[in-house]
């Protein structure tokens, strides 16, 4: 969006991966004429058409601006959000996933000899929004279970990890649930990133509420594919606190509905502009996970 002070970073391969549409073809007009507007030259979308195709991600069919790519295989996760992920932060937006001021803590003594195993283990929890409390120790306020379980079974160390949960969490001196989440997740940069979002979004609405608006498909797609990379930026570091342990207002609500309110509107200015051509898979995933019914 060219009347915004920032602009996310999308790179050439996020990019073709986000116009990707729902038939799995990517044009390559239209992948050249979008790029052309990022500023990405000619040569750097031939050099990552041909690594991509290189690596079987895609096939590739016709020459230049006329050629057609085809995935080999859905590609769009670059972009595209955890669906399940997604509504559940609309729910607690929505109150309607309220907490039940349990602590769920995980566990794990995974021996050196298994040093890979215990950093994924690692990884994925701190993916899904745990916290580390002391080396091998992890707490989260969200039920996240029976996905560290599976991940633990995959990994052959579910013997080295143990589940438990509490109401009654103190460490370092804090015991209040709300004081407890500002000592153990950034919620200042957290809170950053969607302020940063809820300007961007802001911006979009303006634009799109405006009487020139998103005049042509490539203005409509650019604007799409810079929204989901502002999106994706605040939503994948977040944990997903419930409310009640959050600072009030918080920021992560107000840029979730703005999103949601921009892909709306994107998506009935796409269809209105091009209602016979395939839409890109990214405008339906968000429009649907971001749906403020919360039923996609």
């Amino acid at each position: 969006m060219t009347d915004t002070p920032f602009r996310p970073e999308v790179s050439t391969r996020l990019l073709v991966h986000a116009l990707v549409r729902e038939d799995g073809t990517v044009d390559a007009a239209e992948l050249y004429t979008v790029a052309g507007l990022f500023g990405m030259s000619d040569q750097q979308v031939r050099l990552c058409v041909k690594r991509l195709v290189a690596e079987g991600r895609f096939t590739h069919e016709g020459r230049g601006r006329k050629a057609v790519l085809r995935a080999v295989a859905d590609v769009t996760g670059a972009l595209a959000p955890d669906a399940d992920y997604v509504r559940y932060a609309y729910a607690q937006d929505a109150g309607r996933a309220p907490w039940d001021g349990r602590w769920h803590l995980f566990a794990f003594a995974i021996p050196e000899t298994r040093r890979a195993a215990r950093d994924t283990l690692r990884d994925t929890l701190v993916h899904l929004g745990a916290a580390p409390l002391h080396a091998g120790l992890y707490v989260s306020p969200n039920p996240i279970e029976d996905h560290i379980e599976a991940e633990a079974r995959r990994l052959g160390v579910l013997d080295a990890v143990t589940f438990l949960t509490s109401t009654d969490l103190r460490t370092a001196g804090t015991e209040a649930p709300a004081a407890l989440a500002a000592a153990l997740w950034p919620l200042d940069e957290i809170a950053a990133r969607y302020e940063r979002l809820t300007a961007f979004a802001r911006a979009g609405l303006t634009r799109l509420t405006s009487p020139a608006g998103a005049r042509t498909e490539a203005e409509q797609l650019v604007m799409a594919v810079e929204l989901a990379a502002e999106f994706s930026r605040a939503m994948r570091p977040d944990p997903l606190l419930p409310p009640e342990l959050l600072p009030r207002p918080w920021p992560g609500a107000t840029a979730r509905r703005l999103s949601a309110e921009c892909w709306e509107r994107l998506l009935d200015s796409r269809t209105a502009l091009s209602a016979d051509r395939p839409l890109p898979r990214l405008f339906r995933l968000y429009a649907d996970v971001a749906a403020p019914d919360g039923d996609g």
